[in-house]
């Protein structure tokens, strides 16, 4: 906690010297008080003392001064809130390996489905734009909060030959300098909330390398976050031959390192799912100051009825 106003709480000045001041007077008062010898003629002259309760409606007058004084000052207190206000460009890999089915039905139908869930389950706030990439990438949907487009654009995903993954990312890196210029928004942590995640199955065998690709980003301080998907065993058919289609988890990791991003592995479609929504779903962070004196307030107001109330009940005045 820490206050906006700290000069008034030399107010609290005030109730501390009426305090030492009651102190004295109850000591003053009890050294000149009159002593009655008999005890049975004091019990019938006042028979319902009040004791030391007689100090409570001070107290709570002194009480409710201080707490004043504390409001006065402006008490607030930090908190980080999440305001959902990032921009997320998903690439993804629609290249031929992508119909391996060593991941259930198919590595497409399988990213399909985990990509819509994550589309229906992501904040609102979020911005989420489409890159799809094969032997080069091209921009289906540009950041948008209408989640309809996008999943128009997923259910109407395409395959075709070669994988460039330095090419996704450039276009994606694209996409937020134009949207820069546009409509950029203050932040107020030092990691920025907009991000890329690059989905791919297979390698970089056509573009810009990868190396290029994670340097421009790193430079434009996107973090490049990637998602390995698929199996090892993964394989295809192409002309009566069966060909192997690994995952190249090792140059992925690399742009994720490089970059500032995170990397997961995923080989099936609930893994998948959860990468893209813990990937995916990160909103901005925002310092913000919690006023508490209306708190402050209130138990000061809380206080001052209470004191006066018994004040009103024991001694039919108040204090």
């Amino acid at each position: 906690m820490k206050f906006t106003s700290p000069v008034w709480l030399l107010a609290l000045a005030i109730p501390i010297t009426l305090g030492v001041i009651y102190l004295i007077m109850q000591r003053r008062r009890s050294k000149y008080a009159v002593r009655f010898t008999n005890l049975e003629l004091l019990d019938v002259v006042a028979p319902d003392r009040p004791g030391r309760r007689r100090h409570l409606p001070a107290i709570a007058l002194l009480l409710g001064m201080g707490f004043l004084a504390v409001a006065l000052a402006r008490p607030v207190q930090r908190t980080e809130v999440s305001v959902n206000r990032a921009t997320v460009v998903l690439a993804l890999d629609v290249s031929l390996s992508m119909e391996a089915n060593d991941v259930s039905p198919t590595r497409l139908e399988a990213m399909q489905r985990a990509v819509i869930s994550y589309l229906e389950s992501a904040p609102k706030g979020v911005a989420v734009g489409l890159v799809t990439f094969a032997g080069s990438a091209e921009l289906r949907v540009p950041p948008t909060t209408d989640r309809s487009q996008l999943l128009r654009a997923v259910d109407n995903i395409k395959l075709q030959e070669y994988t460039a993954i330095g090419e996704a990312i450039y276009t994606s890196l694209n996409v937020f300098q134009d949207r820069n210029i546009a409509i950029k928004t203050p932040t107020t942590t030092d990691k920025s909330p907009d991000r890329i995640v690059v989905m791919s199955d297979g390698k970089t065998t056509v573009g810009r390398s990868n190396d290029e690709a994670a340097a421009a980003a790193k430079a434009a301080g996107i973090p490049v976050s990637t998602i390995a998907f698929g199996t090892d065993g993964g394989t295809v058919e192409r002309d009566g031959q069966t060909i192997g289609v690994p995952v190249d988890a090792e140059a992925l990791q690399a742009i994720a390192d490089t970059t500032g991003g995170k990397f997961v592995a995923a080989a099936s479609q609930d893994q998948l799912a959860k990468a893209l929504v813990d990937l995916g779903t990160r909103g901005e962070t925002q310092h913000k100051d919690r006023d508490l004196a209306p708190w402050f307030v209130g138990v000061s107001m809380l206080i001052l009825v209470l004191g006066a109330t018994g004040s009103l009940l024991w001694f039919s005045r108040l204090p």
